[in-house]
């Protein structure tokens, strides 16, 4: 599905994301985020305290304040994960429609009968003609058929769909243009592509990633480190007190005790922590690009090794014709016209860039044989040649061919004539230069090479020189004899080649680097790369491709665009570094909040006149009363979730460089501005609180 570029913020998500929020308060919901858990179980005691001494006769209105803005805390965490998942909510609805509503043609004993979509089983076989919904994953197993894949990839252009080879796989909710197919199901209920679509973008099976978990687990340790404090407290306060012969001059209360603990735990990361995921998730699902869990987009982030197929990625994919080089003794003329009528039949973009050159060296002359009577000799994978056989007015018969040296070279040795000298120089210097070279011959006598130039894509070299600031080795593959593989390296600025390459080759490989320490991600379409995608960290499926290379990767490409893998990078760096950049702007928080509250208790202590003691000076806010001080930590933590949510959802900007500046800039912007925010902040709300008499 085309990913929806609306604001996460309109009045649809919003609603939907409030409603969540209140959902997510049960318990199930609550226990997966131990933080949010005790913030919720802390508000829920403040409360019964208040319900209490309100039955009592009396209303606490400074524990009822703390007792809301702790429920308004959980409710804002709930709110940050719920609009996260809004997105991805809105998509998943429409692809429930398409899948609830299809009806498949289910052939059975050579008989159609019409069966629900949802009703179909991994094996069985569906007819799929002209203006039919394709009701399934699977693949083509019976004729040839054009189909919109729009509604999963937003891609208005048809694409060809055939039985065999690497152009077989259907998914489920595409339609078929015209003919006709026959599709056999490859998915069981449930498990098919659109089904783990709606699964991923609702989040119901987004699993915690490695660092989430071990994230979680740091925060649960602060949590636990913060709640032995608050309880020891109490105890320590009555000691003051004592030594001070200043009995009640800290305030211990259950509402204080839990507004303490809750300002000094991690609340902050732990109610952005799940919307950070999410929303790294929904970032590659705009760009059309669907990862089986997060920690395949986690792990995209930590990636140091990239490994790109030549051809479709740093190349255009279609080689070109550059120019033609002609054998001594043979004129320019003569090449052009041979190559010209050798092409003729050559539908291929290489064929037709062939004629266009010739045209443009002969600049509009008739060609002589151009309307004799002809017959066509087409490619094969066994000749590796290709060209016409033409009738002259004579009668005779004029053969010319064209094709891969080393081929062309048997052929003509074959026909016992000579080889020219010059030409192992002149196709090794094509080769050189990172082109392909294509021999020409007439009457069994080589005229000439024909110079094929790989283009690379524009900006391509600009694009490797960032991954390699990023810490990020690139490595091109191609099958591509070393000659050449190597140019075309040198020209678009990979770091590293891999000529002639095998699918044995591929996966050799990536596990020499993964052996040596390195994570690597790949791209792939084929069943011949299912292994390679399958050992690969990170393994991007074209959704073009098989149905064996998308179950073997860990993310599927639907716009089938192998440089999308660069993108995705990008997408894991700023979704790791965003994670750490508001974990330190938490932490930083804490430290803030714990110089507002805790002077703010003791202050009274040891006073020896008024209300005021030694310990005041600690209050270096000014704040006006240990509950305002209080009341204002609480309000703030619970605002500053909120103000957050924007920039956990959107993601830390990155820049490519090292990874020592980078964390000495998110060190000083988000460790440094999580010390001051809060300074500020509380203080501008204790400001409003006193002024409006509420503590």
């Amino acid at each position: 599905m085309k990913p929806n570029q609306a604001s996460s913020w309109n009045r649809e998500i919003v609603g939907r994301a409030c409603l969540d929020a209140l959902r997510k308060l049960s318990p199930s919901s609550l226990w997966r985020n131990p933080v949010i858990l005790l913030t919720a179980v802390g508000a829920l005691a403040v409360t019964g305290d208040v319900l209490l001494k309100l039955a009592g006769g009396a209303l606490d209105g400074f524990a009822l304040q703390i007792a809301l803005w702790l429920w308004f805390t959980v409710l804002f965490a709930n709110f940050s994960e719920a609009i996260a998942e809004g997105r991805g909510k809105a998509q998943a609805d429409s692809l429930k429609r398409t899948r609830t509503k299809t009806v498949a043609r289910l052939l059975r004993d050579d008989q159609e009968t019409p069966t629900a979509a949802t009703d179909l089983r991994k094996g069985d076989r569906v007819v799929c003609e002209a203006g039919d919904v394709i009701p399934a994953d699977g693949e083509v197993v019976e004729g040839i058929a054009s189909v919109d894949e729009s509604a999963i990839t937003g891609e208005s252009a048809p694409v060809i769909r055939e039985s065999g080879g690497d152009r077989a796989a259907v998914t489920g909710g595409t339609r078929v243009l015209s003919d006709r197919i026959l599709v056999e199901v490859t998915a069981e209920p449930g498990s098919g592509f659109i089904d783990r679509m709606i699964g991923l973008v609702e989040g119901a099976t987004r699993q915690k990633t490695p660092n989430e978990i071990a994230l979680g687990i740091l925060l649960t340790s602060l949590t636990l480190v913060f709640a032995g404090v608050c309880l020891a407290l109490p105890a320590f306060a009555r000691f003051s007190e004592a030594q001070s012969g200043g009995a009640g001059k800290v305030d211990t209360s259950l509402a204080v005790m839990i507004a303490l603990f809750v300002c000094l735990i991690p609340t902050t990361i732990g109610g952005l922590l799940s919307a950070i995921g999410i929303s790294g998730i929904d970032r590659l699902v705009r760009r059309n690009v669907i990862a089986t869990s997060g920690r395949a987009v986690e792990a995209a982030g930590d990636i140091d090794v990239l490994l790109l197929d030549k051809t479709g990625t740093i190349t255009l994919g279609n080689r070109q014709a550059a120019d033609l080089l002609p054998m001594p003794g043979v004129s320019l003329e003569r090449l052009a016209e041979a190559a010209y009528l050798a092409s003729l039949a050559d539908e291929t973009p290489e064929g037709r860039s062939i004629v266009a050159l010739c045209r443009e060296k002969l600049a509009g002359r008739r060609v002589e044989g151009d309307d004799w009577r002809t017959t066509f000799v087409p490619f094969t994978a066994q000749t590796r040649m290709s060209g016409v056989d033409l009738v002259t007015p004579a009668q005779t018969i004029r053969t010319i061919r064209k094709g891969a040296v080393d081929s062309m070279r048997n052929w003509v040795a074959g026909r016992g004539r000579p080889l020219p000298a010059e030409l192992t120089s002149a196709s090794e210097a094509v080769a050189r230069s990172g082109g392909t070279p294509l021999a020409v011959a007439v009457d069994a006598e080589i005229v000439g090479i024909i110079h094929l130039k790989d283009i690379v894509k524009p900006g391509i070299k600009e694009r490797f020189a960032e991954l390699r600031r990023m810490g990020i080795r690139t490595v091109m593959i191609t099958g591509d004899n070393p000659v050449t593989a190597a140019a075309i390296a040198a020209e678009a600025g990979v770091d590293d080649f891999l000529a002639q390459a095998t699918p044995e080759m591929k996966l050799a490989r990536i596990r020499q680097e993964q052996q040596a320490g390195h994570l690597v991600a790949m791209t792939g379409d084929g069943t011949n790369d299912a292994p390679a995608l399958a050992q690969a960290d990170v393994g991007v499926a074209m959704n073009t491709g098989t149905q064996a290379a998308r179950e073997a990767g860990n993310m599927v490409d639907l716009d089938s665009n192998p440089t999308k893998l660069i993108e995705i990078v990008g997408i894991g760096k700023q979704l790791l570094i965003t994670r750490g950049s508001l974990t330190t702007f938490s932490l930083a928080n804490d430290v803030a909040k714990y110089f507002a509250i805790i002077p703010a208790m003791f202050a009274g202590l040891y006073a020896t006149q008024g209300s005021a003691g030694p310990l005041s000076a600690l209050n270096v806010m000014g704040l006006s009363s240990p509950q305002s001080a209080i009341l204002s930590a609480v309000i703030f933590n619970a605002l500053i979730i909120i103000a957050l949510v924007p920039l956990a959802l959107r993601g830390v900007a990155y820049q490519a460089g090292k990874a020592e500046a980078l964390l000495a800039r998110n060190l000083f912007i988000y460790g440094l501005g999580g010390v001051i925010a809060p300074f500020v902040g509380i203080k501008l709300i204790d400001l409003t609180i006193h002024s409006l008499g509420l503590a």
